[in-house]
């Protein structure tokens, strides 16, 4: 630390010490903490200590935390981390009301930990927790204490501490202090109710997940108990962490795969789908629920549900190299063939029809098409009757269900009732959404094998249904559901446009003339989404003429046409951005309506979206030029350079569609995002045009002194003058003489950053209470 800063602290402290005075703002004090947690991870506040002992007595016996903001107690904490000989000061402030208090005074507890015993002389510190020294021996008996509470707040906060002790700290020390401890976490399980049950699970999942700890076969017991001990929805949480670990006892992972089963088995017993269908707790410890160890209420019978729905969604990926269903509804490209390290697998036999078969019965039993002839089954019928959250949760993992294989006849069964919630008046407009998602992802696992072009016969003739009922659904009043439906046809279009059946199939419906027409949508997400849709239709060529007499008798406009006068006319702006990312998308993939003449089509676009008021539609636009710059001079790479007769017709084209106006104007931009990715084009542009080793003499080159004038002027803000016309040398010439780099580097500070010494912080705090003299105060 530097000396003055040394000097000036505990004068500082003292005024945060006392409530009478007043202290800097909240802006001063977050950039002190800031500050000090830099210096404390360095190392320096040791010495500062040994310097200052006396910080210890004011810190711990002058400080009381209700005389403090948060802000203020988060600095001396941070100040005081280091400290081993007040230790009795820990315990009153781990036992404060206020969350915060308690929660920086358990990571104090650990930090204190963390500096007693690791260190140079870390090998040298015994297994045994009571040859440790006083200060560590005095926090691991407090914590004793707590486990052996009958408060359950008390034993809250010290599992909250070894918590974080285990999944922070890697030292030898965490094995002795496990050792000591996993007995009385282990009696807490005799307890009715096992206390903080939730705080429990984060431990045991912090232990098994630290490579020091994992090897205990006592926690592994301890494991295994807690799930039997816990009531399932309790119990969740651990057994899907248990699930992913990559290294644990088969035994325990088949008991947490039954845990995670259990409710979806009492759903085929209760509605009577089990008969006949292999039992889907088969190979799993542990019996079926009980028909009265049914959550009594509604919430809780939901809320079990739900969770064990999210769990085993997150687990049916882990298996080879398939991908989430998410990434396909989302039409997200393929990953790279890269090497992966290795990751958990998914329980293994993985039980996908009886999965199947379960997630159909929830969805029966909540729209109502259930018709259950038992006692549990009628309760079942009762709480999830229309209830949204279970339908949402159940139609995800269905999706994600449909990267396995699965019977035929449940297949047509997913198929039914995935069309019975898109059809159904009653389905909520979120919940439409999700069954639109699930819909794409079994009709995408239910395309032909490679070197066909059709879809299974079974999708074709669900697709002849769904595209009715998309069209009708694109005719809702309700936008949020004309907007699900795009979404949706954008996506199907996307993986399928190239597919015969599919192209037949859209191009005998109404629902490519629908798109079209709500690019008039009165919502302006409807209306980006159909600007999304009509882009991706228009791709394949799937965008027919219009059949009805009245249109027909119109002369109709190119979708590129459409889309520049949305781009030019809509007064939102996700519309407009849609359409960018749209010209993007058609002029990297060579869209027929672009590539005829590129130049002509990037002059618009460009002319368009340099004067648009959103900057996003501004930051797209230089990802077009970026994209046109690709085109004219290949990708950036280790041969950079241009050769320069490429070079020379790239400029003079650049030149013509006015790019160097737009990309030297938005170096200037007000918003950030958009200076930045002008940043990056010019120097893309630099790297390609000028060798590294060009340099060249003054005078030898062009005249650019209006050019750097007009920049000068953009620069302070004066945005009307124009450059002009640009020769290509004068333009290669100004890229020479900017310091692109030094611009890059200070776009990429914050926004409110501003050069500030500590000293000069310290020293304004200081001064606004009067501690220092009137010319000591650097008041930045």
């Amino acid at each position: 630390m530097d000396p003055e800063c040394a000097r000036l602290l505990p004068a500082l402290c003292d005024v945060l010490a006392d409530p009478r005075q007043p202290v800097a703002d909240d802006t001063c004090l977050e950039k002190l903490l800031d500050w000090f947690k830099a210096v404390t991870e360095a190392g320096s506040s040791l010495l500062l200590l040994q310097d200052h002992p006396c910080l210890v007595e004011l810190l711990f016996h002058v400080l009381k935390p209700q005389d403090l903001s948060s802000r203020i107690l988060s600095f001396v904490l941070r100040l005081a981390g280091i400290f081993a000989a007040q230790e009795n000061c820990f315990q009153y402030l781990q036992g404060d009301p206020s969350l915060f208090v308690a929660s920086a005074a358990g990571q104090l507890l650990v930090r204190v930990l963390d500096l007693a015993l690791c260190g140079p002389a870390e090998g040298h510190i015994s297994l045994q927790a009571w040859d440790w020294p006083a200060c560590a021996r005095k926090i691991v008996c407090h914590l004793e204490d707590c486990l052996r509470s009958e408060a359950t707040p008390r034993v809250t906060q010290a599992l909250h501490v070894l918590t974080t002790a285990f999944g922070h700290c890697h030292g030898l020390w965490t094995q002795g202090l496990w050792v000591q401890l996993s007995p009385l976490v282990a009696r807490l399980l005799e307890k009715d109710p096992v206390p903080a049950p939730h705080a429990l699970v984060d431990l045991l999942l912090s232990v098994a997940r630290s490579s020091m700890l994992s090897s205990d076969p006592g926690l592994w017991e301890t494991a295994a108990q807690t799930l039997s001990r816990l009531s399932p929805t309790q119990a969740g949480p651990l057994a899907a962490g248990i699930l992913k670990l990559q290294d644990c006892p088969q035994a325990l992972r088949i008991q947490a795969f039954g845990v995670l089963l259990q409710p979806l088995a009492f759903v085929l017993e209760a509605t009577a789908q089990a008969p006949g269908m292999p039992g889907l707790l088969e190979g799993a410890a542990g019996d079926l629920m009980a028909v009265d160890t049914l959550p009594p209420s509604k919430s809780a019978c939901v809320g079990l549900l739900c969770s064990a729905l999210a769990h085993l969604e997150l687990l049916q990926p882990l298996v080879g190299v398939a991908r989430p269903a998410s990434a396909l509804a989302a039409g997200l490209a393929a990953g790279t063939d890269a090497p992966t390290p290795p990751q958990p697998q998914r329980p293994s036999p993985w039980p996908q029809a009886p999965l199947l078969a379960a997630v159909v019965a929830i969805l029966r039993l909540c729209n109502g098409s259930a018709a259950p002839n038992s006692e549990a089954g009628g309760r079942l019928c009762a709480m999830l009757g229309g209830c949204v959250r279970v339908q949402r949760a159940a139609l995800d993992f269905l999706g994600v269900l449909s990267q396995g294989l699965g019977p035929q006849e449940l297949v047509t069964q997913v198929f039914a009732i995935l069309l019975e919630y898109l059809v159904s008046p009653d389905s909520s407009p979120t919940v439409l959404k999700k069954a639109f998602q699930a819909t794409l992802c079994w009709l995408l696992s239910s395309a032909a094998p490679p070197g066909c072009c059709d879809l299974e016969p079974y999708a074709q003739l669900v697709l002849g249904e769904l595209l009715s009922v998309l069209r009708k659904r694109l005719c809702s009043p309700c936008w949020e559901v004309r907007d699900s439906g795009l979404e949706f046809l954008t996506q199907m279009t996307r993986h399928q446009g190239g597919q015969a059946g599919f192209r037949q199939a859209l191009l005998a419906s109404e629902v490519p003339e629908l798109t079209r027409q709500l690019l008039q949508d009165p919502e302006s997400y409807v209306r980006a989404s159909a600007v999304a849709a009509v882009g991706q239709l228009s791709s394949w060529g799937l965008l027919a003429a219009p059949s009805s007499p009245e249109h027909a008798a119109t002369p109709q406009k190119t979708p590129l046409e459409e889309l520049l006068l949305v781009l030019t006319t809509d007064s939102e702006g996700f519309p407009r951005r849609a359409v960018m990312r749209v010209f993007t998308e058609w002029l990297r993939d060579g869209y027929a309506d672009v590539a005829e003449d590129p130049e002509r089509f990037v002059a618009r676009v460009l002319q368009a979206a340099s004067g648009d008021l959103d900057w996003e539609v501004r930051v797209q636009g230089l990802e077009l030029a970026l994209a046109f710059l690709e085109q004219l001079l290949g990708p950036c790479g280790p041969s950079a350079v241009a050769p320069p007769g490429a070079l020379a017709q790239a400029l003079q084209a650049l030149c013509r569609v006015q790019l160097f106006e737009f990309a030297f104007r938005s170096l200037f931009d007000c918003d950030r995002p958009v200076a930045q990715k002008s940043c990056d084009l010019l120097l893309f542009l630099r790297a390609k045009a000028i060798p590294s080793s060009n340099s060249q003499e003054a005078g030898d080159g062009p005249d650019v002194t209006s050019v750097e004038a007009a920049l000068r002027r953009w620069q302070a803000g004066e945005q009307g003058q124009p450059l002009g016309e640009l020769a290509p040398e004068a333009v290669l010439a100004v890229l020479r003489s900017m310091d692109l780099e030094a611009l890059q580097d200070t776009l990429a500070e914050s926004s409110d950053h501003v050069e500030r010494s500590p000293q000069s912080l310290l020293q304004d705090m200081l001064a606004t209470v009067g501690v220092l003299g009137d010319n000591e105060a650097d008041c930045y």
